[in-house]
């Protein structure tokens, strides 16, 4: 079986629906058969990149939020990560643009660590407030995934990956993604947004006993 995950690195919602969908494959008995595969979507492609700045004034602004909001709103995600058993470190967090990351996961593909990169990369921004624009962060996550470091800096320096990113997003819009995480099982069956366990667990079963019919 193939699991598609259409996703952003500075999505919230995405590191939890990550979460849930392994502890889901888990407790199902084909999970050593299942192949997940990460795709490209950026929720700000055009962000800028502001290490000086705080997460909460950035998004406040983006989103016409005020500064009390944003921090409540946050904290929620923060308990609600919490829930699933990770660690949400907004006071740490820097407000970064994607798109080296997503080149980052493009060449971890090509190499079979994306799915270990792609949680190096979650723990990163959200938990640990690493840069993930920054080239030297960059390196430092995808060699420690066994990735080359010419390879990681040829990668995410240069725009070659680039269609790469607007293959997955373009796909995206063709089968009508509104939103991130959105999972797509065997080409046939999808889920949007950060279910919990059961419900990943219950189109897993679905999935895997139509492909055997």
């Amino acid at each position: 079986m193939q699991v598609e995950i259409w996703s952003d690195i500075v999505c919230p919602f995405c590191y939890i629906g990550k979460r849930n969908f392994e502890k889901a494959l888990d407790q199902f008995d084909g999970r050593d058969k299942v192949s997940v595969v990460w795709k490209s979507f950026e929720l700000a492609p055009q962000m800028k990149t502001e290490p000086d700045e705080s997460i909460y004034d950035v998004l406040a602004l983006r989103k016409g939020w005020t500064p009390e909001q944003s921090r409540q709103i946050h904290r929620e995600m923060e308990e609600r990560a919490q829930a699933s058993g990770l660690t949400y470190n907004f006071e740490e967090t820097v407000p970064a643009n994607s798109k080296r990351a997503h080149r980052l996961l493009h060449l971890a593909k090509e190499n079979a660590v994306q799915n270990e990169v792609k949680e190096k990369l979650f723990a990163a921004y959200f938990t640990h407030g690493v840069n993930i624009d920054d080239i030297g962060e960059l390196i430092r996550i995808g060699t420690s995934a066994g990735l080359s470091e010419e390879k990681i800096r040829e990668a995410v320096s240069s725009e070659t990956l680039n269609k790469e990113i607007h293959k997955d997003i373009e796909a995206a819009q063709q089968i009508g993604v509104q939103g991130v995480p959105f999972f797509v099982f065997n080409n046939r069956y999808a889920v949007s947004g950060a279910r919990e366990p059961e419900a990943f667990l219950n189109v897993l079963k679905k999935a895997a006993s139509t492909s055997q019919a």
